[in-house]
């Protein structure tokens, strides 16, 4: 899973998936922002069900709601995210 290609391909299915979003994980942008105007539309429901999907997914802990504004950005700031804790801790 060292592809970040990959990743990110795999983060923008778990937020369709999760979400029950009417986009396609296709047309999700990497940097499309995820929150507030111009962006994907989601609420903090959405938040909480993305925080829980990616610990179930990956081990990936948001400890709190700062913690969730950074990393929640972007399907970028995710992966970066991802890949920060992937890369600090071994399998």
């Amino acid at each position: 899973m060292n592809n970040p290609t990959e990743l990110k391909t795999q983060i923008k299915h778990l937020l369709v998936e999760n979400l029950m979003l009417q986009s396609k994980a296709e047309e999700i942008a990497d940097d499309l922002p995820l929150f507030g105007p111009g962006s994907l539309g989601l609420d903090s429901v959405d938040a909480l069900q993305l925080v829980v999907a990616l610990d179930k997914n990956y081990g990936l802990k948001i400890p709190d709601p700062e913690a969730a504004k950074k990393v929640l950005q972007s399907v970028n700031t995710i992966a970066a995210a991802l890949e920060q804790r992937l890369s600090v801790e071994p399998h």
